[in-house]
C-alpha cells in the first residue's frame, strides 16, 4: 500500500500587510479618445486598454511600420543612411503631407526617414517602399506579413503612408507594440523621433515643422520628457498620436485616436503624459530573498519550507489609493520531499487595485529531504489511523 498525500491548490495569505500607500482613494481616468492603448514600459504594465484590441483605420501613424520596415534594412545592411532612392512620378503625385520630392531628386536615407517622421511625407512612403520593394503593393504586403511576425496580430496594410484605403488598419495595442520595437531596437535612430522640423531642399516651410504635440510641452524640472513618435489624422480616423515619455528610468508608451480636433488630440495626450507619470508610482512590494509565507511539506525532513522571491518584485501602484494593496500565496501542497533550494514551488498573486493583478514566482528557500524511516512510519500510522476513525478507504 502506498500512501500519498491529499494533493489541493492552497491559498494562503502572504506575509504582507504592503501598507505601502497613504488612505485615498484611486481615481481612474477615461479618455475622450475612442480608442487607446497606455503603457510601462519599465514595468510591462498596461495601465489602460480602451477598444485597443480593435483594428482602425491609423491614418499617418502607419507610417511608423514603413519606417522600422527601414530600420531593419539599415540594420541587416541591406541599405545604408547614405543609400539615394529614385523618385516616381507616382510617389511625386502623392497629395496630403509632403516632403516635396520631385522625380529629379535623389533623397538618401537618411532624407527619407527625415521626411517620414517630421514632415508625416506620403512622397518619402512611396519611395522608400518602391525602393526596398520594387513596388508600393508589395510592400505593403511585406509590411503586413512582418506585422504578423512581429506579434502586430490586428494590423493590414495595403500602403504605406497610411493614405485612406478599405482594409487599412491598425490596432492601438498594434502601434504600441511597434513604438516599443522602434524605441528598444533601433537605439541609434530612434532619437530622431524628437527632431523639431525638416525642410528638404527648402521646399517644405509649410511643412517643415514636427506636428507631435508633446515635442512641444514643458511638464517642468524633474517631470517628464515626450520624445516621440507620429501622429496621424484624416476624416475616417480623426487625430490620433502615438506618444512617448520618460521620467527618471521610467517610459510610457501610449496610443490615442478618434480625436475630434487638433488642439483636442493635443490636450489628451498632455493629459495621459500626466496621469500617467503622476497617479502611478514604483514600489517594491518584495524584495530577493525575502520569505513570504512557508509551504506545508510532505514527509519531508522538515515540516514546512520558507517561500521566497529569486528578484526584487516591483510593480506600478496606483499613487491614490487605500491600503488595497493585497497579496496571497498559492500552490498545490503539501509539497513533497525532497525539493531543492532554489526550486520554483508556489506564486505569489499581489492584487492592485485597478490594474492586473501580479504574478511572482516563488522558489523554495532551503533544501528539504526525505523524511526518516522511522519519521515516514510514524506518518503512515497516523494517516491509517486517522482513515479508520473517519471511515475512509485506506486501500
Amino acid at each position: 500500500m502506498r500512501l500519498l498525500p491529499c494533493l489541493a491548490p492552497i491559498r494562503l495569505l502572504a506575509a504582507l500587510t504592503l501598507l505601502l500607500l497613504g488612505p485615498l482613494q484611486a481615481r481612474a481616468f477615461d479618455t475622450a479618445a475612442t480608442a487607446a492603448w497606455v503603457y510601462d514600459v519599465t514595468t510591462h504594465t498596461v495601465l489602460m486598454d480602451k477598444n485597443a484590441d480593435t483594428p482602425l483605420p491609423p491614418a499617418s501613424m502607419s507610417k511608423l511600420m514603413t519606417i522600422n520596415m527601414l530600420f531593419e534594412a539599415l540594420d541587416d545592411g541591406r541599405v545604408t543612411m547614405d543609400t539615394t532612392f529614385a523618385v516616381s512620378s507616382r510617389a511625386k503625385a502623392m497629395g496630403g503631407s509632403t516632403m516635396f520630392l520631385n522625380e529629379q531628386d535623389r533623397p538618401t536615407v537618411r532624407d527619407l526617414i527625415y521626411g517620414m517622421i517630421i514632415n508625416s511625407g506620403n512622397d518619402a512612403c512611396v519611395v522608400v517602399a518602391e525602393g526596398l520593394a520594387g513596388s508600393e503593393e508589395a510592400f505593403a504586403a511585406q509590411m503586413t506579413e512582418r506585422a504578423r511576425a512581429l506579434g502586430m496580430n490586428h494590423s493590414t496594410f495595403i500602403n504605406a503612408s497610411g493614405w485612406p484605403a478599405a482594409g487599412h488598419e491598425m490596432s492601438m495595442k498594434d502601434l504600441g507594440i511597434l513604438a516599443r520595437r522602434l524605441i528598444e531596437e533601433f537605439p541609434e535612430y530612434y532619437p530622431i523621433f524628437a527632431e523639431t522640423t525638416f525642410n528638404y531642399g527648402n521646399r517644405a516651410e509649410s511643412n517643415a515643422n514636427n506636428r507631435n504635440p508633446l515635442l512641444r510641452l514643458n511638464f517642468g524640472a524633474g517631470g517628464p520628457v515626450a520624445d516621440g513618435l507620429k501622429t496621424g489624422h484624416t476624416s475616417e480616423a480623426g487625430y490620433g498620436l502615438v506618444g512617448s515619455a520618460v521620467q527618471g528610468n521610467r517610459r510610457v508608451i501610449f496610443v490615442i485616436t478618434g480625436l475630434q480636433t487638433e488642439q483636442a488630440r493635443a490636450e489628451e495626450a498632455e493629459k495621459i503624459v500626466s496621469w500617467a507619470f503622476r497617479q502611478f508610482a514604483e514600489k517594491t512590494l518584495v524584495t530577493a530573498g525575502e520569505r513570504v509565507a512557508a509551504a506545508e511539506v510532505w514527509l519531508g525532513d522538515a515540516a514546512t519550507v520558507g517561500l521566497v522571491p529569486q528578484t526584487d518584485a516591483t510593480f506600478l501602484v496606483p499613487a491614490l489609493v487605500q491600503d488595497q494593496v493585497t497579496a496571497e500565496v498559492v500552490y498545490t501542497g503539501p509539497l513533497a520531499a525532497p525539493i531543492a533550494k532554489g526550486q520554483p514551488v508556489a506564486e505569489l498573486v499581489i492584487h492592485i487595485p485597478s490594474l492586473p493583478d501580479a504574478r511572482v514566482p516563488l522558489v523554495a528557500e532551503a533544501d528539504v529531504g526525505k523524511a526518516g524511516f522511522l519519521a515516514r512510519v510514524t506518518k503512515a500510522g497516523q494517516i491509517l489511523w486517522q482513515r479508520h476513525v473517519t471511515g475512509a478507504d485506506a486501500s
